[in-house]
């Protein structure tokens, strides 16, 4: 559940009580709506007792200021007004949240002296409130005194030179916003609560927006010959399940872009089990079905342009008796054949299928697959990029681009056949891991066998999509990463 801002933006506010916030860069004299908010020069003095010097993200607090309307002013510095990017006015806004406490009504001044302030940044500012106020908290029935405010009702006004655009501007970060946060609700729901079949139901709710939305059975899988798919969900008692969501907001005749989601509701690795330290993690599996579902729900809230494709395979990787052993072989939907090495490489074998029966029905214009796919892309990156995978060069400059201007960063990591050569089976077309080295490269090989000539990207997203650091627009254990990217991407080159 999130804390609820009531967000408005007008080119003034008379404060009567309540809490103001200003902004200020390392150069400006004073800040922004100081002569309004400020005619005792309360902050100035303030500052220089706090040593205060507007350094990027700090914040001096003033408690019932002398001499002001309000109840309290808070400063948020902005560092150098020539380095600010969009990701730091996410940052400022999400820095502002965390400071709204102990008030119904707040308004904020963001038109610094000596800097040219956007409606887009106005915008991006209220988009960091939104993400910054998310919290998990629908399980608990004992909560703190903040945690007892979340869900109540705080009344923004953001001061600007453009409210009108500033407005417009807020109403895609508004979608966004929903889209990250739906994304951030499906990672952290605990396993007993989020199978295959309520995470198909999750994708379903996107008709209300427009999304058309079907759902394929077990028996229709079997049908299409997803022996990959079903041979990791096998093992569980929660039948599988394949949502397709299509959203048609670009004409007729363009064909679709196409992203493909990872969704193992929970994963123990199957027979080859894995440690019970930190299992708990693998609720979170799903991480790359979640970031799809998010996306649909961005693309369909702000009416994107644009023909759009999501595909989910929704599984569960259990060690049941009737579970898949390595050393079986089986047949996915291409007719290719795969000796399963390692249950616990499930990831791989669910998206195959997935991507396949995307390709072959929709023929888009590119295949995005997100997955919280390898451990071993953690120890190469850490929690700071995702893994970028890719067969072509410009579908990769145009992620990694808007990987920067999100803040959601790829690196792209090399392919070749040195590599591809280590998922040759003695038995089978292939096997579905390559061994220790290499295993993030070797897994998206495997993918790379069932996009054919389709511009493809494969992102690995084990470090990025849970229990990534939080920072100031993120204090979630699931982050809701490649919402943003994606829509990123396709605002900035795919939209008619």
């Amino acid at each position: 559940m999130s804390a609820k801002f009531e967000i408005s933006f007008s080119k003034s506010a008379k404060l009567t009580g309540g809490l103001a916030i200003l902004l200020k860069t390392t150069e400006a004299d004073s800040a922004a709506g100081a002569e309004t908010v400020d005619p005792a020069g309360v902050i100035a003095k303030a500052a220089r007792i706090a040593r205060f010097s507007a350094k990027s993200m700090s914040a001096l607090d003033i408690v019932a200021p002398e001499g002001a309307s309000v109840e309290r002013i808070v400063v948020i510095g902005l560092g150098k007004a020539a380095d600010l990017t969009a990701h730091d006015w996410l940052k400022a806004g999400g820095t502002a949240a965390a400071r709204i406490k102990n008030t119904d009504k707040a308004a904020v001044f963001i038109d610094v002296p000596g800097l040219q302030t956007s409606a887009r940044a106005a915008a991006d500012f209220a988009l960091g409130m939104l993400l910054r106020a998310y919290s998990f908290d629908s399980y608990k029935t004992k909560k703190s005194d903040d945690e007892e405010k979340t869900g109540k009702s705080v009344k923004v006004t953001i001061v600007t030179a453009d409210p009108a655009g500033a407005k417009k501007a807020f109403s895609d970060s508004e979608a966004i916003a929903g889209g990250v946060n739906l994304a951030r609700d499906l990672v952290n729901e605990p396993p007993n609560v989020l199978g295959p079949v309520e995470f198909a139901a999750k994708a379903k709710e996107l008709e209300k927006l427009g999304v058309e939305v079907e759902i394929l059975t077990e028996k229709e899988m079997r049908r299409f010959g997803m022996g990959a798919l079903l041979g990791v969900a096998q093992g569980s008692v929660r039948p599988p399940r394949l949502a397709v969501m299509q959203w048609k907001g670009g004409k007729a005749k363009d064909r679709p872009v196409a992203f493909i989601g990872k969704g193992v509701v929970f994963d123990t690795g199957g027979i080859s089990i894995k440690p019970a330290a930190g299992m708990e993690d693998m609720k979170g599996d799903m991480g790359g079905a979640a970031a799809v579902t998010g996306l649909m729900h961005v693309l369909a809230s702000r009416k994107a342009a644009v023909n759009a494709v999501g595909v989910i395979g929704l599984v569960e990787n259990m060690p049941d008796g009737n579970a898949q052993r390595p050393g079986d072989i089986v047949t996915s939907m291409s007719g290719q054949t795969i000796e399963v090495i390692n249950t616990d490489a499930e990831g791989r074998l669910v998206l195959c299928d997935a991507l396949w029966y995307c390709n072959d029905r929709f023929k888009p214009q590119f295949m995005i697959n997100l997955a919280t796919l390898t451990g071993a892309i953690v120890v190469a990156l850490g929690n700071v990029h995702a893994g970028l995978f890719s067969n072509d060069d410009q579908l990769s400059a145009q992620l990694t681009e808007a990987g920067l201007s999100t803040n959601e960063k790829l690196w792209r990591m090399p392919l070749g056949k040195d590599y591809d050569k280590l998922i040759d089976s003695k038995f089978a077309d292939m096997k579905n891991t390559g061994g220790r080295q290499a295993g993030s490269i070797t897994a998206a090989h495997f993918i790379k066998r069932f996009v054919q000539d389709t511009p493809w990207a494969h992102l690995d997203i084990a470090g990025t999509a849970m229990g990534s650091p939080q920072d100031e627009i993120n204090q979630s254990w699931g982050s809701g990463f490649g919402v943003r990217l994606l829509d990123e991407l396709v605002r900035a080159h795919y939209e008619s």
